[in-house]
């Protein structure tokens, strides 16, 4: 990542939900993402993914693994990302979900 690219702390899940929006939108060749949105991959490989990173976030903190918990923990959003954007919500959504929990 070059410094014109950074992207500031608060703002992560944004650009990465602008990219993963970008690659749904694009499909370019030989995405990983742009495969989830199509029949390659589709849904049901991200609600798998969803699972998969969910317990391997289990298993890291059981094993009290900070490294590997952080690592699965960024698996996770991202397939939760790809999901939201698979049914037409947006970081958004969650963040109004989240604030209405206060």
């Amino acid at each position: 990542m070059t410094d014109e690219d950074d992207v500031a702390p608060d703002a992560v899940l944004d650009a990465l939900f602008a990219t993963i929006e970008d690659r749904r939108d694009e499909l370019p060749e030989g995405s990983y993402t742009a495969s989830l949105f199509t029949h390659e991959k589709g849904e049901n490989a991200t609600l798998e993914k969803i699972g998969e990173e969910a317990t391997e976030v289990v298993l890291a903190a059981k094993d009290d693994d900070s490294e590997q918990l952080v690592a699965e923990s960024a698996d996770l959003v991202y397939h939760l990302l790809v999901l939201l954007a698979m049914k037409g919500l947006t970081v958004d959504d969650l963040r109004a979900e989240l604030e209405d929990r206060f």
